[in-house]
């Protein structure tokens, strides 16, 4: 029976990864777990429950789509991306630090698939503006989206996995990953400009002018920081992300709608709904390798790595999962290493590691993170195109380093 639901499994796991004959992501998800539920490997009930353990989670992404949809329609992000072309003075490099910078924001306060889906396509038309050659920009896209995904709790779903959806208080998170991801964050900048550093000699073309922003678009913009602070209080007293999240996207898709007198059909069309029946998919495969003893094993190997030496096993354990989360990608790794967790209870250094890992280690591959994947689906409508071999040479000289600056930060947190 394990090895039919290892099988099952890893093909799904496969499939969501490669996405044969271009079919979405979801359907590979879901028909792995329709297999498992077919062939009786794993009970109905057990199938509800762990689709029902990710409720935080779906509304957490609903709000942040409609959020990250409705600006982009208002062309908030092209409105933003423009900025960063006028404002680069004719520099590639400062164009390169100003669109690093708003990506950085972007993640931070609307998480990392929203700069992957939202801000790439924005970014490439700046850089057409710009007449530069836009990959590197489109590698700051990618490469942002997974080093700031830490920040805060809500700049990444991956977080809200890991953690079962109930994250630590905001003034704890923030103690405990505050330096080791303003590190990851710098250390991505300046080996990624350094890597791409003949390509961003020279100089670029500058816009006559800022385009104004509509009043959508301001409309979108305040939806967006209300959301920010409310989700730093909500963060603070510790609750739920989830509804306060879904409700804001709302609010905020609503007001906009009712300015411009539209019909939501086009914005809720826009949406890519497809990213929750994949989530909830990749719960129902994690709850069938429970069920083969996975986190068990994985959870007593944790225990009794932490009576040898607590500091080398936490480093190790996110070191590890850093580099799992490009064979299996980081929701499925997330959810493995949240049921782990549940059954160890280790000590907090320990699941800090492990979102560090999470979040920091998709940064090797295209296929380590969801937003990796989106992100290479943008810039593939755009006509360009980065291989697996391209990005992982690249990962290779950014992430270790990067990963190893904030674990080494982590520790010294105490």
């Amino acid at each position: 029976m394990n090895l039919a639901i290892w099988t099952i499994c890893g093909l799904a796991t496969a499939g969501v990864i490669a996405r044969p004959f271009n079919w979405p992501e979801a359907v590979w998800a879901l028909a792995g777990a329709a297999m498992l539920l077919i062939t009786g490997l794993l009970p109905w009930r057990d199938a509800a429950q762990a689709v029902g353990k990710g409720s935080d989670v779906y509304l957490f992404l609903t709000g942040m789509m409609l959020l990250a949809e409705t600006a982009r329609r208002e062309g908030l992000f092209d409105w933003a991306a423009a900025y960063a072309v006028a404002h680069a003075n004719g520099s590639p490099r400062r164009l390169f630090a100003l669109i690093y910078g708003v990506g950085v924001v972007i993640t931070v306060f609307l998480s990392n698939d929203a700069t992957a889906v939202v801000l790439t396509p924005a970014v490439y038309a700046a850089t057409r503006k710009a007449k530069v050659d836009p990959l590197p920009y489109l590698f700051a896209c990618a490469l942002i989206a997974n080093a700031a995904s830490f920040v805060l709790p809500i700049s990444n779903p991956a977080n809200l996995v890991l953690y079962g959806g109930h994250t630590p208080p905001l003034g704890r998170w923030l103690t405990s990953f505050g330096l080791p991801a303003l590190l990851a964050i710098g250390a991505t900048y300046a080996i990624l400009i350094r890597v791409e550093r003949d390509r961003l000699r020279g100089r670029c073309a500058s816009p006559a002018d800022l385009p104004a922003l509509t009043t959508g678009g301001r409309a979108a913009l305040s939806g967006i920081a209300l959301a920010a602070v409310t989700l730093t209080v909500v963060c603070a007293f510790d609750i739920r992300l989830g509804l306060p999240t879904c409700l804001l996207g709302l609010a905020t898709a609503a007001v906009v709608l009712m300015r411009n007198r539209e019909s939501p059909v086009a914005l809720l069309r826009g949406v890519s709904w497809a990213v929750l029946p994949l989530v909830a998919g990749l719960f129902v495969l994690v709850a069938a390798l429970d069920r083969t003893g996975l986190a068990t094993a994985l959870a007593a190997m944790l225990r009794s790595g932490e009576q040898a030496s607590l500091a080398d096993t936490a480093a190790g354990a996110g070191a590890v999962l850093a580099v799992v989360t490009n064979l299996m990608n980081n929701l499925p790794a997330g959810l493995i290493a949240g049921t782990m967790v549940d059954q160890a209870h280790p000590p907090r250094v320990v699941v800090d590691m492990l979102l560090i890992g999470v979040d920091l280690g998709p940064n090797l591959s295209i296929t380590g993170s969801l937003a990796t994947i989106l992100w290479l689906t943008a810039i593939r409508r755009e006509g360009e195109n980065v291989g697996f071999w391209r990005f992982l040479k690249l990962g290779a000289v950014i992430m270790p380093p990067s990963l190893a600056l904030a674990i080494g930060a982590r520790l010294l947190t105490g």
